[in-house]
C-alpha cells in the first residue's frame, strides 16, 4: 500500500483515485483534491513525510 502524503490515508496503487509523478517518483492519492494540494506544493508534503507526520483533513 502507498500513503497519500496529503491526508495520510493508505491508498492501493492499483485503485488510486489519482497519481502524480514528481522527481521520478510516482505518488498515489485517495482523491483528486489530495493530488491538487500536492501539485501546489510538493516539497511541503515531502518534508512532512521525512518528519513522519501527517496532516489530516476532514474529507474522509
Amino acid at each position: 500500500m502507498a500513503i497519500d502524503l496529503v491526508c495520510g490515508m493508505e491508498v492501493d496503487p492499483q485503485s488510486a483515485a489519482a497519481t502524480y509523478e514528481y522527481k521520478g517518483e510516482t505518488y498515489y492519492f485517495c482523491a483528486p483534491g489530495c493530488k491538487a494540494a500536492f501539485e501546489k506544493d510538493p516539497e511541503k508534503y515531502l518534508a512532512k513525510k521525512q518528519e513522519g507526520g501527517h496532516e489530516h483533513h476532514g474529507h474522509h
